[in-house]
């Protein structure tokens, strides 16, 4: 994993292309290039700034170096006390537990070198393999929830049901 660079929007572009990826961000709707350069990847390079380290971590294959897709550890937008881990995996390497190998190093480094206090994860219900990942790197369930109408515009009540996972440090994980 490397910081995001200015750079890096046609792979961003690219990612949010396929609508399966997007499936549970915009039902599917890629993101507009213009938008992903203008709006999307300054945001994500501001997080840069702070320390301990908080952001958007590009992801490649070792072997091959090929652009996989990105993580992001961050403050939590709903609960800004915790850092929010995320990532976005080109489809054609889900399944491989790649999400799962990038989601437990920006976890060791949270609750390591970073010694951030808590992490958490949120997603829609209905998304069962980042569930998966989720547990498989210890978070534990919290609570469901709902996003509410103006973060996921033209959904219904139910398709905006999500799920919050919290772990509190790495001691809890064992």
């Amino acid at each position: 994993m490397r910081r995001l660079q200015p750079n890096d929007a046609s792979l961003l572009f690219e990612l949010d292309s396929d609508p399966e990826v997007m499936r549970f961000i915009s039902k599917g709707q890629p993101t507009p290039l213009a938008r992903i350069e203008e709006e999307y990847l300054p945001r994500m390079l501001g997080y840069y700034r702070h320390s301990p380290p908080q952001g958007f971590w590009a992801a490649h294959l070792r072997d091959t170096e090929e652009f996989i897709g990105w993580f992001h550890l961050r403050p939590d937008k709903i609960e800004p006390q915790a850092m929010e881990l995320g990532y976005r995996l080109k489809r054609k390497f889900w399944g491989r537990g790649l999400g799962t190998e990038g989601s437990r190093a920006l976890l060791g480094n949270a609750f390591g070198e970073w010694r951030y206090e808590m992490v958490c994860a949120r997603t829609l219900a209905v998304n069962l393999a980042s569930r998966r990942v989720m547990e498989k790197i210890g978070l534990r369930f919290e609570r469901e929830f709902f996003w509410g109408p103006d973060v996921l515009p033209g959904w219904s009540e139910e398709e905006r049901r999500g799920v919050k996972y919290t772990l509190t440090s790495l001691e809890d994980n064992r």
